[in-house]
């Protein structure tokens, strides 16, 4: 097993997530089996009881563990299947370390930080990393380690010190340290300043840690000499020293440091078996296409996001990713408006009219509108006006989790006359709840209590979404809710319109829900949330649906989706594959009348995007 370390400097949030993502796409593409760990200082256990407002959007796993939104970057990138244990926290470790010593595991020593944290931080780091995390099951040949936070940082010196030991505990030749430092560059004098990357440089020398490689993020290039100065104060190569500066998508990162000799380093410092120089002529075309075609798309979709936690745009990490994969499927730039929910309301109108009527002019100029989840009382009524301005207008419409449940109590108080229709969240007396909380939701316990992870979705006649999803007859997504529709009233609810045309495997739990195409061209919600598993090559389907609508080609994809044959000898889509299917439809080839209806593979990377 070879280890790549990949730590910060300076300040958090600079990209170590994405740095750490693209060298894993990297060495995937050079046909090694790759996995992830992100380690996440912090005391808590998980993920799961943070505000959206603290760490952004909280990801969930197949397995149902709530982790940080990087372990969604690496499932992007990587197109892997992470698990819970992919994420360490302070928190994780000492209560193992602690259900230990209180077992008598330590025979009465003294538990202390060294040795007893620091060798629980190794032994999961090399249990962690031998979990296949590929459908084939191979065990993981390399695994890429981020350490969350800065160096310095009080909290994360257990971690530091537990891997300036395993370097050691493995060989030489199987372990690296990659630290991503910032490098300013003042307006004022437009002079790339390399003194906070010398001093985090010297912090983590000083804790026993060299840097194999530094990558300096920057907002514009850094020119050699600053390369040079870099080199000679942080004791480290001057190749070994590669900038990325910021460009126009994440997708150009995995090309910026493959240009700039990422693979003869990693294969020199780890000697691995790939073949360097000499690669593949078509090597990582699939995300040099990729990145091009986000450039170079001209025509904009506008979709309105109606959420509560819109002060912060990494709250909706993968509901802004789903999008876009979606956006680029059509062949559209993507321009997401966030509109804060309790703008839309009543109270704000009197309160601040300006503001009020601003968030409604957005809302009513968008081609399309997603309410996605939350939790609570606050902004509910604005999401409802949303959703109640969509189903009159015939605007195209995606709720996930909370905004299938707003749908469903707006459908109720306005077209069937519960004027009281409301969730038992909001109010427990309502003489209509028609969204209530599990029966297994724990009132006094927040953590891990929700309904979490992959579960079955069992589709219930002819819909959109089963169209969508290619025809099959049940799909498996990832929850994460403590409420759900009323089962007591499905029926009624059914009755009056709205159709729930997906649900669980005991048929008591609303999954899908959807308008008649008759009635609505696109509304339609989901109690889970697709945006979890969709991938720059495959799009969430509920989601391309929603973009597809939104450019008026949902009926046109769903009566001719195109299918190309084009397969390798093992049946799998080479690079060349895929450069000659987006090079096909960026040259603009309409939706044929005579293609290929649609088939369950049609999400595959083989499928077509929809061009005009």
């Amino acid at each position: 097993m070879k280890y790549i370390l990949v730590t910060g400097g300076v300040i958090s949030g600079i990209g170590k997530g994405v740095i750490a993502s693209s060298i894993g796409t990297i060495l995937k593409h050079c046909g090694l089996h790759v996995t992830s760990i992100k380690i996440d200082p912090y005391i808590n256990i998980d993920a799961g009881t943070f505000s959206p407002f603290e760490h952004g959007e909280v990801f969930v796993l197949d397995d149902g563990g709530e982790v940080d939104l990087d372990l969604g970057n690496y499932e992007r990138f990587l197109d892997v299947t992470l698990h819970r244990a992919n994420n360490i926290t302070t928190g994780k470790i000492y209560q193992q370390v602690i259900e230990c010593e209180r077992r008598g595991d330590y025979l009465g020593k003294t538990v202390q930080v060294v040795p007893h944290i620091t060798d629980a931080i190794q032994e999961w780091v090399i249990n962690v990393a031998k979990v296949p995390v590929t459908d084939d099951g191979k065990e993981p040949e390399v695994c890429i380690i981020e350490l969350g936070g800065t160096i310095g940082d009080i909290e994360g010196m257990p971690f530091v010190e537990a891997f300036r030991q395993f370097q050691f505990r493995v060989s030489h030749e199987s372990f690296c340290c990659v630290h991503v430092s910032l490098v300013p560059q003042p307006k004022s004098t437009g002079e790339s300043k390399t003194k906070p990357t010398q001093a985090s440089v010297k912090e983590l020398r000083g804790s026993g840690l060299s840097p194999d490689l530094i990558v300096c993020r920057s907002e514009m290039p850094i020119i050699d000499e600053v390369k040079q100065k870099i080199s000679n104060f942080c004791h480290v190569k001057p190749d070994r020293v590669i900038c990325i500066h910021d460009c126009t998508s994440t997708y150009r990162v995995p090309l910026m440091l493959e240009e700039q000799g990422l693979i003869q380093f990693i294969a020199e410092r780890l000697q691995l078996n790939i073949a360097t120089p000499a690669r593949p002529k078509k090597f990582m075309w699939k995300w040099r296409d990729l990145a091009d075609r986000h450039d170079n798309v001209r025509k904009v979709v506008e979709i309105a996001l109606v959420g509560k936690y819109t002060q912060l745009e990494d709250a909706y990490a993968s509901v802004t990713k789903a999008l876009q994969h979606s956006a680029l499927f059509v062949n559209r730039r993507l321009n997401l408006s966030y509109i804060e929910a309790t703008s839309l309301e009543e109270a704000t109108k009197i309160e601040n009219p300006v503001k009020y009527h601003q968030a409604w002019q957005i809302l009513c100029r968008s081609d399309g509108v997603i309410v996605p989840g939350g939790f609570g009382k606050r902004g509910m009524e604005g999401k409802i006006a949303a959703v109640t301005w969509c189903r009159t207008t015939r605007k195209p419409f995606l709720g996930v989790c909370l905004g299938l449940q707003a749908a469903v109590i707006e459908f109720t108080r306005n077209v069937m006359n519960w004027k009281d229709a409301n969730t038992t969240e909001i109010d427990p007396e309502s003489p209509y709840p028609v969204v209530i909380d599990m029966p297994e939701h724990n009132p006094g316990q927040m953590g891990g209590t929700m309904r979490l992870g992959k579960r079955t979705t069992i589709f219930h006649g002819d819909s959109i979404l089963k169209k969508l999803y290619g025809n099959v007859g049940s799909i498996d997504e990832r929850h994460r809710h403590r409420y759900e529709v009323n089962p007591e009233f499905v029926d009624k609810i059914e009755e009056a319109g709205l159709h729930f045309v997906g649900r669980d495997e005991s048929e008591t739990r609303m999954e899908i829900m959807e308008l008649p195409v008759s009635t609505h061209p696109y509304f339609v919600a989901t109690q889970y949330h697709p945006e979890y598993i969709s991938r720059p090559l495959k799009p969430s389907p509920p989601y391309l649906g929603l973009l597809l609508a939104a450019v008026g080609k949902l009926q046109p994809y769903l009566n001719n989706a195109m299918a190309s044959n084009t397969t390798s000898e093992d049946g799998e889509n080479s690079d060349e594959d895929i450069v000659g299917i987006l090079r096909r439809n960026i040259s603009n080839v309409s939706l044929s009348a005579t293609s290929t209806p649609v088939t369950p593979s049609h999400l595959s990377v083989k499928s077509p995007i929809v061009t005009d």
